[in-house]
């Protein structure tokens, strides 16, 4: 039996004056059974992260147009949707008095794979049921002290640098992405793609109970409302895309 997918994307500014995150999924053109999945977290400047998400947002459906299966590389035509979303965010960087930059996290899906990359903090999960496959692992301060033992999990959240990235789309360094993937899918396969406004507030068992048991609309509406309540009036921008594989 084919495999199909059921998904969904969600959103809320939470208690910003502005919603800076983008995200969206988009179906390909030439290619049955193809779709790409982004979502992009941005900051820096009034009105600058909203623009330096949306270009990354631009740039990566404008690449995915052209992406042929048969020919071309998902992981080569991800490094290029970061690499020239970053040279246009710098050049915009450059007219501005602004500092705009973003995260960057897409996904590309195929009928027997799925390949994703990111720059940044937000991030990727791959759920098969209610087990933890994958997780990306951030671009950032504190998820370095942690790997490299100066930090414990547990100290995340507490953390007074918690929010300071290492790398992203749009800063003054080259980003180097993180690259991975799976295949083939399977059946119960899903995949959640959120900025840290969402993951903030959940643990990894947390996210696989409503997951594996919500369909996901349902399981958008659940954890964005429950991030919205977990925030207690100071929550960030909070946006998602769920995926999963029937």
């Amino acid at each position: 039996m084919p495999l199909s997918l059921d998904a969904t994307t969600a959103q809320h500014i939470g208690d910003r004056n502005e919603q800076q995150d983008r995200v969206a999924i988009v179906p390909s053109q030439r290619a049955k059974g193809t779709a790409l999945v982004i979502l992009a977290d941005g900051a820096g400047g009034y009105a600058g992260g909203a623009q330096a998400a949306q270009q990354v947002v631009a740039t990566a459906m404008q690449l995915f147009e052209n992406f042929s299966p048969k020919t071309d590389s998902a992981e080569r035509l991800l490094a290029e949707m970061i690499q020239e979303a970053h040279t246009v965010i710098k050049l915009n960087r450059v007219l501005t008095e602004e500092e705009p930059h973003s995260t960057f996290l897409a996904m590309v899906l195929q009928p027997e794979r799925a390949d994703w990359a990111h720059v940044g903090d937000s991030r990727l999960y791959h759920y098969r049921g209610a087990k933890l496959q994958a997780r990306t692992a951030d671009h950032s301060l504190v998820e370095q002290m942690i790997k490299n033992g100066e930090l414990k999990e547990s100290e995340r959240k507490t953390f007074p640098s918690k929010n300071m990235l290492l790398q992203a789309i749009g800063g003054p360094e080259t980003p180097e992405p993180s690259f991975s993937g799976t295949q083939p899918l399977q059946a119960e396969d899903t995949f959640l793609l959120c900025s840290d406004g969402l993951w903030d507030y959940f643990t990894d068992a947390e996210l696989a109970k409503v997951l594996s048991m919500l369909p996901p609309r349902k399981a958008a509406e659940t954890l964005i409302n429950s991030a919205r309540t977990r925030a207690q009036g100071r929550g960030d921008n909070c946006s998602l895309a769920l995926v999963k594989v029937a």
